[in-house]
């Protein structure tokens, strides 16, 4: 059972959808409890990081250190995957998870003297893969992902796969049992398919 935290930001339903196209079990769920209790978490999400304030004021972020200290795994998609840094600056009131150490920051407005459009959005290639990433079991670098978000994260240790736009930036981020993706895999073909298949299957 995957359980799919509900903190009213996005994507939900079409995660949601996906996952269970691809044959798992899942709750969506605001209870705590429940988000301590599963194997797998998922935390989806489309807009401004302030939305993740509700997982504080719900208990779920304490819920998710506890899940993840005990072996859950843990997927964060879009601002899911931000959260798990230590903030943005999006919402600077608005503390993440700290699994991961930095800010996520707002694209430059200038990058090699031209304008840069944001939010970032359409397809774009990740451009390296960690070999052993168990997410990214099956994909080779180069393979095409869709995005939409005008934050990144930074590229640090656990950085698995980068991105170029405007520099480059975490695409995906893994560390043991913690996972993320900046991209939307729901959204993302057969590539985005796939790492939803190997977060299932791991």
């Amino acid at each position: 059972m995957i359980a799919v935290i509900d903190y009213k930001a996005g994507n939900l339903t079409s995660v949601v959808k996906t996952l269970t196209y691809l044959g798992a079990e899942t709750l969506v769920t605001q209870d705590p409890e429940a988000v301590h209790a599963a194997s797998k978490i998922v935390l989806p999400g489309v807009g401004h990081f302030q939305a993740t304030a509700l997982l504080e004021q719900l208990g779920i972020t304490e819920a998710v250190r506890e899940a993840i200290h005990r072996g859950a795994l843990f997927l964060g998609v879009c601002v899911g995957l931000q959260w798990l840094f230590e903030g943005s600056t999006e919402a600077p009131g608005v503390a993440g998870l700290g699994h991961f150490a930095g800010q996520c920051e707002h694209f430059p407005a200038l990058y090699d003297g031209a304008e840069l459009k944001s939010p970032h959005v359409g397809w774009n290639s990740l451009d390296t893969v960690q070999e052993d990433s168990r997410l990214l079991r099956g994909i080779r670098p180069g393979g095409f992902v869709y995005y939409t978000h005008s934050w990144r994260a930074p590229v640090v240790n656990a950085t698995a796969s980068i991105t170029n736009y405007g520099g480059a930036f975490t695409g995906v981020v893994e560390q043991e049992n913690v996972m993320g993706v900046q991209f939307h895999p729901e959204k993302s073909a057969e590539v985005g398919l796939q790492v939803l298949r190997n977060f299932i299957n791991i």
